[in-house]
Formats: C-alpha cells, sequence, structure tokens
C-alpha cells in the first residue's frame, strides 16, 4: 500500500506536527511521571501521547510507508525508500519542569534525502516546514518565507551528552573562546526547535556534536536550514553526515567560517 490521498508530504508533515503539538500542549503541567530510557534520558507521557498522534496521522495517509518514532522505534520495512523521523517532545526535561521551551519534529527521508519536514512549536502555534524546495513557517493558517539572519548574534549551543568528539572538541568550552565572547552571545534553550530559528533568522547559528544521520531530533531542522539557504556543514566543514560529525548551521557563511575556525581551533592542545 502507498498513499491513499494526494495531500503533498509537505503538508502532511505539518499536520502530523501539529497534531502532536495540540497533544503537548494539552498535557502541559500535569503531573509528569517519568518513564526511564537509557542514559539517564526519560520520557513523559506526554511524549507517549504525541508520538502516538503524530504516527496516527501518518500511517491514515501513507499507510505504505515505514515510521521511526523516539519512543516507539521503528516500523515498516527496515530497507523503507520513505521512512518518516518523528520526535515527538524535543525538550522533553524543560517540559518536565514545566517549561514551555519545546519542538515537535516530523520528517521524511527519501532514498537517503530529507524531502518534507517540519518543527512545531505547541505554545507559539508556529510550524517551520519544508517540501525540499522552500521553507516557510505558518502561523493561524498564513504562511510567510524563512529568511535567516546573523542579526542577533545568538549562538545557540547543545551542552546535552553524548561528546563522540571529545576531547578534540566540547561544546562547553566554545562559549569561552574569546574570539567567540567578542563575536556572539551564547544561547541554551536544550531543544532542537532553535535550529529551526536559525531558518527564521532568530538565531545566528545552532552548533552541537554528535552523530545525527536519520537522527529523530535533528533531521527536520537541518532540513529546514538547508532549504532558508544557510550554511549547513558537520563540525569539520564536511558535509552534514560525514567526516567527524556533529552540526553547524548558520545564518551565512560569513558567521559558519568564524564558527568553524574557533571549533577546529579546539583540536590544538589546551593549555
Amino acid at each position: 500500500m502507498g498513499m491513499i490521498d494526494s495531500e503533498p508530504d509537505g503538508r502532511l508533515a505539518v499536520r502530523a506536527a501539529l497534531a502532536g503539538a495540540a497533544v503537548v500542549r494539552a498535557m502541559f503541567g500535569e503531573p509528569a511521571a517519568r518513564f526511564e530510557k537509557s542514559g539517564g534520558d526519560f520520557a513523559t507521557a506526554a511524549d507517549l501521547a504525541a508520538e502516538e498522534a503524530i504516527v496516527g496521522v501518518l500511517r491514515a495517509a501513507r499507510p505504505g510507508d515505514a515510521v521511526t518514532g523516539e519512543e516507539s522505534g521503528s516500523s515498516g520495512a527496515v530497507d523503507a525508500r520513505r521512512r518518516w523521523l518523528v520526535d515527538p517532545l524535543c525538550g522533553t526535561l524543560n517540559y518536565a519542569a514545566r517549561s514551555m521551551l519545546v519542538g515537535v519534529n516530523v520528517a521524511l527521508r527519501v532514498d537517503g534525502a530529507i524531502t518534507a519536514a517540519a518543527t512545531a512549536d505547541p505554545f507559539s502555534g508556529e510550524v517551520f516546514w519544508t517540501d525540499g524546495q522552500r521553507a516557510r513557517m505558518r502561523y493561524e493558517d498564513r504562511d510567510e518565507d524563512l529568511v535567516p539572519s546573523p542579526g542577533s548574534r545568538l549562538v545557540d549551543v547543545n551542552l546535552d551528552p553524548p561528546f563522540p568528539n571529545a576531547p578534540g572538541f566540547l561544546a562547553a568550552r566554545l562559549p569561552a573562546d574569546p574570539g567567540f565572547v567578542r563575536r556572539f552571545r551564547p544561547r541554551v534553550v536544550s531543544t532542537t526547535l532553535a535550529v529551526a530559528w536559525v531558518a527564521a533568522g532568530r538565531r545566528a547559528a545552532y552548533v552541537t556534536d554528535g552523530l545525527l544521520r536519520d537522527s529523530v531530533h535533528f533531521s527536520a531542522g537541518i532540513a529546514l536550514c538547508r532549504a532558508a539557504g544557510c550554511a549547513v556543514t558537520g563540525l569539520d566543514g564536511k558535509p552534514v553526515h560525514t567526516g567527524t560529525g556533529g552540526l553547524i548551521a548558520a545564518a551565512d557563511a560569513e558567521t559558519h567560517a568564524a564558527l568553524l575556525e574557533m571549533v577546529n581551533g579546539q583540536a590544538a592542545p589546551v593549555r
């Protein structure tokens, strides 16, 4: 079985992300029972319910597609050409602490490339989306183009483990770099909603370590930044998902070059 309707993948990604966002918003403030996972990570009832809502939308519209959800794992053919990557609540620790800094990520990988994606903010009502060509923000049924800008000078740095490139690169050292202090201001919101903000011009850049191929957390944001025309590479300046991994997503080439130099500078011995 394949598609059962003609809804474009980009619009379906938006609809699925909004379905998850509605659940996250409705359950906010409820007692946050924790379902422990490995490495000290955990899920809440909202994570589970939001993922169920998202996957329900996707399976109804695309019953032949495979799905990988952060909480439910993978379903469908292992070698499926079309696979949806679902992160139902990015920023679970924020959410459990009753902070509204969270995002809902949905991305479609087709033959190795992300061709549609959406990141929804459950509390602002905004959803950032791409059909692989355009990058747009929808709010109250109106769409506007995403326009990256380095003007804020705000750089979001992901300080959560794992750190596969340590000790050669540690994200926590980046905000202490003298060049960083002169040029940028660090932010740590602890949700990949901040990657979408780079595409939208609300962040100058986003930096993280990690192996991000088929990541339910990062695939949507990377696709948004690429479609918006951001400079996007791994930590070594090579294409994302090659080389040492990680991510530098910057609003423009100049910002990207400055951050890449700082990241590369960490490889030198620390005195």
